[in-house]
């Protein structure tokens, strides 16, 4: 069993889709439970305190797995610089999707955060040097039609809150890419561990800012949940953060590992699973159910993430 575990996270030795393709499907599908959940809880706690105890909860978990594994050294990084920079993208990432979760739907927040392959295909070119021809262009159009129709900005509803989680998918486009061309041959713990880190700091800086220098009450009623530092904490709000941070912290293993052992290109489309997902926790957990508008939305979304993904296999091949 130790053997086994070893290879999940430990460095990759090369590519293995099928075992990339059974941890996404299960990541996602666990992630997608652990988002629902965050949104169920918003009410009843902040995401400074949320996100510090899941963070702490991630670390010991952590700790814990690299003493099994045989030292703590697997949680250092090989290169810490790339290593930490993507922990900054998922850090804020995180706060973009999460900061909405009281007044979006689940909706809402998934389809935004999966707008990624759609800021993946942006940066290709001032990034990475290649070539944005007519089909990435075509799929950048059709996804952001999905993301106008769900967003619906001409809408007498409309709020700017609704683009946070269009802010979360650009900042874990920055994730992907970093992960994939840096961070390949980091060992998984040391990948979540920076993450964990960074989370923890962050949680902290943000109680202690917002206790020293509490917010106006109007704006702390518009929005609790990123405007109270560290409310009253019960036993039902430490419960799910250590269910939550069991959930992360194997939903994100699973996807490093994922992307590090396949090209990204051939999981992304695979990755669109966690729409279908998460509308499922949304229905079990809220009884609700994405409508024919916000279905249109989503799979314009996915078709243009999966038409990216094609050109971007033709490329790799050609």
């Amino acid at each position: 069993m130790k053997r086994q575990f070893l290879a999940i996270v430990q460095s990759p030795k090369g590519d293995r889709p099928i075992i990339a393709l059974i941890l996404l499907l299960f990541g996602v599908f666990i992630l997608a439970l652990q988002d629902v959940t965050v949104k169920l809880i918003a009410h009843e706690t902040s995401f400074w305190q949320f996100q510090t105890l899941r963070s702490v909860g991630n670390g010991l978990f952590l700790a814990s797995l690299a003493w099994f594994s045989g030292g703590f050294g697997i949680l250092v990084p090989k290169s810490w610089r790339p290593v930490y920079f993507r922990a900054s993208m998922i850090t804020i990432c995180m706060f973009c999707f999460f900061s909405g979760a009281p007044q979006l739907s689940v909706v809402q927040m998934t389809t935004g955060l999966y707008t990624y392959p759609l800021f993946v295909s942006l940066f290709a070119g001032p990034v990475l040097g290649e070539k944005v021809g007519p089909w990435r262009i075509s799929a950048i159009a059709i996804g952001a039609s999905g993301a106008g129709l769900i967003l619906d900005p001409f809408h007498a509803s409309f709020s700017p809150v609704q683009l946070l989680p269009i802010a979360a998918g650009f900042f874990y486009a920055c994730n992907i890419l970093i992960l994939r061309h840096a961070c390949r041959y980091e060992s998984v713990l040391s990948l979540v561990m920076a993450v964990a880190i960074l989370s923890i700091l962050s949680g902290l800086v943000g109680i202690g800012l917002l206790t020293l220098f509490p917010l106006a009450s109007d704006l702390s009623i518009q929005m609790p949940f990123i405007t109270i530092g560290w409310p009253k904490l019960t036993i039902v709000v430490l419960g799910i953060a250590i269910f939550c941070s069991t959930l992360n912290l194997i939903g994100n293993i699973c996807l490093a590992r994922a992307y590090q052992t396949a090209d990204s290109s051939w999981l992304a489309p695979i990755d669109f699973t966690y729409l279908v997902f998460a509308a499922f926790w949304g229905r079990l957990i809220f009884g609700t159910w994405p409508t024919p508008k916000a279905l249109l939305g989503m799979s314009l979304i996915a078709i243009a993430g999966i038409v990216i993904a094609w050109r971007e296999q033709r490329r790799v091949r050609d």
